[in-house]
């Protein structure tokens, strides 16, 4: 689990630390720990449909806000719980695109059980650096 979750961060939302070498096992990473802010059991999610997600911004850490905010909106407007398994970023001299493909089902509060309803991404103590180890992040959701 290439993720941790800092209770001593937010009170009233829920902080992650996400890391991996690259990039986009850092953005695997944070969606997985996103996801899994709302569903105890990640593995109870079914990859039933597909979706490939795009995204596109002028900063590594706007990309990573992006993307999340990605699996967020497909939660509540399609009401599909989503697992990301593969990323692929290109990096240009003034911005980065995103294309992640995903997959999963709709939720079911039957099937999935559910913890807490991840509303938004906050900006705030967002954070992507790079380290020695690869690259992490530091990431706000509110619930």
């Amino acid at each position: 689990m290439p993720y941790r979750y800092l209770d001593d961060i937010a009170t009233a939302d829920v902080a992650f630390e996400a890391w991996g070498q690259t990039l986009e096992e850092l953005f695997i990473a944070a969606a997985d720990a996103t996801m899994n802010v709302m569903v105890e059991d990640l593995t109870t999610i079914i990859p039933r449909e597909h979706r490939t997600i795009r995204a596109e911004a002028d900063a590594i850490d706007m990309l990573l806000f992006e993307f999340l905010q990605e699996l967020i909106y497909y939660k509540d407007a399609e009401r599909l719980l989503l697992r990301v398994s593969r990323v692929h970023i290109d990096r240009r001299d003034d911005h980065a695109l995103l294309a992640a493909e995903a997959s999963g089902e709709e939720l079911d509060p039957q099937k999935h059980e559910l913890l807490v309803d991840v509303k938004a991404v906050t900006l705030h103590r967002f954070q992507v650096e790079r380290t020695a180890d690869g690259w992490r992040a530091m990431v706000i959701l509110d619930i």
